[in-house]
């Protein structure tokens, strides 16, 4: 069996992998933005059917979106058993090949966590389902980077000159994206999207009283207006600690994406920071709309597709500068041991 580390159509395939995983991510959106995470009730049937077999007659209302999910769920699930046992027989590096078991693991684990979220019927489930689904997709972007040419390439087609310590900077920043997403997938299933409605004050004020009996007042308020479910002290303070951190974030990828215009100018971590900076500010940017339209499931459910794209985006800066790291720590090597070449050369004439 010939193995390679330049397959052209398995890199391809990991990305194609890696895009249908967006497409679930957004899908799921869909479903928590709608609501219709318990449209339908039982699982891994749907009302009885094999999901694979359900009427279409019967898609209808929440019901559409989360059969929808599980069935763009089940495909990607497949894909990923497919990228796996590709890259088991085809791919060289030990490494990678564990790192397909890894994704295989973690889909299957994806699709528990999934089904029992529905047959248990607890929010905390949800969160985690949400959490590894970011986490899948950072992983699926990893090896279609590991498998491409740039990854594999002697010489990395960019400035070498990026200094070391981006890598940390880029990976502390995309922790606290992670950290981000998971208080938004909290604060979704919380059911406490709204839980401050208006932007960028919090209920007129710099910081919301968070007391019971203002709580109590801002309920009464929102059931005079909307009839809404009562929200808690507890959710206005996930609300607060969400847009805090969202600053946080968008002060830090803008420091970030300066450093790396600073260390490698014209270079593709430049360039990628850049991406990532304007991410940054489209996500925020509906995260605003979110709260001005009242969580109007579209600009919410893109709200999350943009999350996940910026927090991979992440992933691949700091794999991007690890790999440049790395190639200037293995050049140095090399360039020392030149140098000591004839030295070693001439000990051995004397």
């Amino acid at each position: 069996m010939n193995r390679s580390s330049n397959d052209r159509w398995l890199h391809r395939f990991a990305v194609f992998t890696a895009a249908a995983t967006f497409c679930l991510i957004w899908v799921g959106g869909l479903v928590t933005s709608h609501g219709a995470g318990m449209a339908v009730p039982d699982w891994p049937t749907t009302y009885g059917y094999n999901m694979f077999f359900f009427p279409f007659s019967k898609w209808v209302g929440g019901i559409f979106y989360e059969h929808s999910h599980r069935l763009v769920a089940s495909g990607v699930g497949l894909l990923t058993v497919i990228l796996a046992v590709w890259l088991w027989l085809k791919e060289e590096r030990r490494w990678l090949r564990w790192l397909g078991v890894i994704a295989l693991a973690a889909v299957v684990l994806q699709g528990v966590l999934g089904g029992l979220r529905v047959t248990q019927m607890k929010d905390v489930l949800g969160v985690f389902h949400a959490t590894l689904a970011q986490l899948f997709f950072g992983l699926m972007i990893a090896i279609a980077l590991f498998t491409s040419r740039w990854w594999q390439a002697d010489r990395p087609k960019m400035s070498v000159y990026a200094a070391d310590g981006l890598r940390y900077l880029f990976a502390t920043v995309t922790g606290l994206i992670l950290f981000q997403l998971t208080l938004g997938a909290t604060m979704r299933h919380q059911h406490a999207g709204l839980a401050i409605p208006d932007f960028p004050s919090a209920y007129g004020k710099v910081w919301p009283a968070m007391d019971a009996d203002s709580v109590a007042c801002y309920n009464q308020a929102r059931g005079e207006v909307t009839a809404t479910n009562p929200i808690t002290g507890f959710q206005i303070g996930l609300q607060m600690a969400h847009r805090i951190a969202a600053l946080l974030i968008l002060l830090s990828v803008a420091w970030a994406a300066g450093a790396a215009r600073r260390f490698a100018p014209q270079s593709a971590l430049s360039r990628v920071s850049g991406v990532w900076l304007v991410l940054i500010f489209a996500q925020a940017a509906l995260g605003a709309a979110t709260i001005w339209t009242g969580k109007a499931a579209d600009i919410a459910t893109a709200h999350v597709a943009v999350g996940a794209l910026s927090l991979v985006t992440g992933v691949v800066l700091c794999l991007m500068a690890a790999r440049l790291s790395n190639y200037r720590a293995s050049a140095t090597v090399s360039a020392r041991s030149v140098m000591d070449a004839p030295r070693q050369t001439a000990g051995a004439n004397v």
